[in-house]
């Protein structure tokens, strides 16, 4: 059930200490190490540009990435930290993390809403919100999830939909502990306003009942 993992494009950088450092960062790279998963620490570069787009992106530091180094073996890696300028804010060195694949690791999973024609309020007019596109879930690092599926069949205006209503895969949990709102079936705005607007009648009729 594993998803594609994107790749992580590095080049083995010569030499370690702060001055091979620095030249990396002449260079418009920034310079890392990858370590863990029993082996040694191997020093690496990767383009500026390339990790501050990453880092834009989001999500950067839970994300299981498929390290590329040629001469090397692909090796899954997660970020444990990026270090960054003090002043300007930008990434001057990154630190990379072996898994096995067996290891567990906690990334955010993206959620796809399938068979919406089956789905008796959304023919109504009704109107899918979803509040979390993403979910959080600790899994283990060879069976990642791509997915995650909500089945919108028979759901009706008013329903809502939790995390415990979602398969997840097996040994798979949220780190949230408690079952949270993934999205909701509501009434289309027109039919929203107009109930909202008999019900303030209603209020201002036994306001006035009251009144006499």
């Amino acid at each position: 059930m594993a998803g594609q993992i994107p790749d992580l494009i590095a080049e083995a950088r010569t030499g370690t200490g702060k001055g091979a450092a620095r030249q990396a960062r002449r260079d418009g790279m920034v310079p890392g190490v990858v370590y863990g998963g029993e082996a040694d620490p191997v020093a690496i570069q990767i383009p500026f540009n390339v990790l501050l787009k990453k880092l834009k992106d989001g999500r950067f530091l839970s994300t299981l990435f498929n390290l590329k180094v040629e001469g090397q073996e692909d090796v899954r890696v997660i970020c444990r930290g990026v270090q960054r300028d003090v002043i300007k804010d930008l990434p001057t060195h990154i630190d990379l993390l072996r898994l096995r694949r067996t290891s567990k690791i906690s990334l955010f999973i993206h959620v796809d809403f399938e068979n919406e024609e089956e789905a008796p309020g959304i023919k109504k007019g009704g109107v899918l919100t979803i509040v979390r596109p993403e979910v959080e879930l600790n899994v283990t690092a060879g069976d990642i999830p791509e997915r995650l599926v909500v089945d919108l069949t028979g759901k009706d205006i008013g329903d809502t939909i939790t995390i415990s209503q979602i398969d997840l895969p097996e040994g798979a949990k949220p780190t949230i502990d408690r079952d949270f709102v993934i999205a909701n079936l509501s009434a289309p705005s027109g039919l929203r306003s107009a109930g909202e607007d008999e019900e303030g009648e209603a209020a201002e009729g036994e306001e006035a009942a009251a009144e006499e």
